[in-house]
C-alpha cells in the first residue's frame, strides 16, 4: 500500500509525534503491512524539481498511490487565493495540489486536528489565513473537499485528529487499512477511527481514585484530580491516551498537565485559559459528555461526604503523604 504525505499550515508535530513509534521502528513497523511512502517532505530523499516531478506524475494518474496523507491546515488566504502557501517550485496553491491529489487516492487522511478541522491556523480572530480542515471547517461539514466528498476507496476524510497525532492511532489506522480493510463503521461522527476513538482519555487515568471522590488538585504539583479546577477534559475528550501511552509510559495527566481535549475540533479556542474550569455558580461547565448535571452535583457532593483522608490529604500534595491502610483480609 503507498501512502503519499503533505504537509501544509502547522507545525510538524504530527510526523515528529510518528517517528516515535513503538515497538518497532517506524520504517519496520510498515513495512511489516506492506507499507511505503511515495513521498514525505521530511523523511524521502526526493526534493525540488525531482520531488514536484514525482507529486505532478502522482496527481496526473502515472504514478499510482493509495493513500493521501495530509498534514496541517488548509490555508485559503488571502481572500480564497491560496497563495498564503504555495507549492514551491510550481507556483499553484497547495490547496489546488490536495484537491488533484485527494480524486486519485483510493483514501484520504487528516494528520491532526489542524488538518482534520483547522485548529491552531484557524483559531486566529478572524481567521485571516482562512485556515480550514480537509472535510470540516471548526466542527462544521465542509472544508476544503467538501461536506459530500468521499475518495474512490468509498470513504470521507479519515481524521486522525490530535494535536500531534500519538504515532500508534496513525499506524494502527495505516496497518488495519492494509491488512483487514477501514469502513465507515470503524470511524465515529467525526470521522475519526474507534480504535483510539471510541474511549475517553478519562479511562485508564492514574487519578481516577481522586476523580470518583472528587478529591481535587488545587495546583499543578498536586496528585488530585485536575477536572474541578485546573481544566481538565479527560472526561469530554475521545482519546485512549491513558491505556496507549506515549513514548511507552506517559500522558499528559501522568505528567501532571489538564487534558484540554486536543482530538476535538474547536478545542484550541475554549474561550478560557486551557489550565483553568470555568464554573457557573461553582459547578464545572465541561460536565462529563454522558452525564446530567444534575446527577453530578447529586454524585460529587455524596462522593466528597465518604472520602477518605488518604485521598483527601493526598490529592493537595506533590507526594503520597497517606500510605493505604493496612489490613488482614476478613475470613
Amino acid at each position: 500500500m503507498k501512502v503519499l504525505w503533505l504537509q501544509s499550515g502547522g507545525c510538524g508535530g504530527c510526523t515528529q509525534s510518528l517517528l516515535c513509534a513503538e515497538p518497532r521502528p517506524l520504517f519496520d513497523e510498515l513495512r511489516g503491512a506492506g507499507i511505503e511512502f511515495v513521498w514525505h517532505p521530511g523523511l524521502s530523499l526526493e526534493s525540488g524539481a525531482e520531488a514536484l516531478q514525482l507529486l505532478s506524475d502522482c496527481a496526473d494518474g502515472t504514478t499510482p498511490f493509495d493513500v493521501l496523507c495530509v498534514e496541517g491546515a488548509m490555508l485559503h488566504g488571502p481572500n480564497g487565493t491560496g497563495k498564503f502557501h504555495l507549492m514551491s517550485g510550481s507556483g499553484r496553491p497547495l490547496t489546488e495540489w490536495v484537491e488533484r491529489l485527494a480524486r486519485r487516492a483510493r483514501w484520504v487522511f487528516a494528520i491532526g486536528s489542524c488538518t482534520a478541522f483547522g485548529g491552531f491556523s484557524a483559531s486566529t480572530p478572524g481567521n485571516p489565513l482562512e485556515a480550514c480542515g480537509l472535510q470540516y471547517d471548526g466542527d462544521e461539514p465542509g472544508g476544503l473537499l467538501g461536506e459530500d466528498f468521499v475518495a474512490t476507496g468509498g470513504l470521507p476524510v479519515v481524521n486522525i485528529a490530535g494535536c500531534p497525532a500519538h504515532p500508534g492511532w496513525v499506524v494502527d489506522t495505516l496497518q488495519k487499512l492494509a491488512l483487514d480493510g477501514l469502513t465507515a463503521g470503524d470511524l465515529d461522527e467525526c470521522g475519526r477511527p474507534l480504535l483510539y476513538a471510541e474511549q475517553l482519555v478519562h479511562h485508564g487515568c492514574s487519578r481516577n481514585e481522586y476523580y470518583e471522590f472528587k478529591a481535587s488538585a488545587r495546583q499543578h504539583s498536586d496528585l488530585g484530580c485536575l477536572m474541578e479546577n485546573l481544566g481538565c477534559k479527560g472526561t469530554q475528550a475521545h482519546a485512549d491516551c491513558n491505556v496507549r501511552t506515549w513514548n511507552g509510559s506517559g500522558s499528559c495527566l501522568r505528567g501532571g498537565f489538564a487534558c484540554i481535549a486536543c482530538t476535538e475540533p474547536g478545542f484550541e479556542a475554549p474561550g478560557h485559559p486551557f489550565q483553568e474550569t470555568p464554573k457557573i455558580a461553582g459547578i464545572p461547565i465541561g460536565l462529563p459528555t454522558d452525564m446530567p448535571k444534575a446527577w453530578f452535583i447529586a454524585l460529587s457532593v455524596l462522593s466528597k461526604s465518604a472520602t477518605p483522608k488518604r485521598v483527601r490529604d493526598n490529592a493537595v500534595a506533590d507526594h503520597p503523604v497517606v500510605r493505604p491502610a493496612v489490613r488482614k483480609p476478613s475470613k
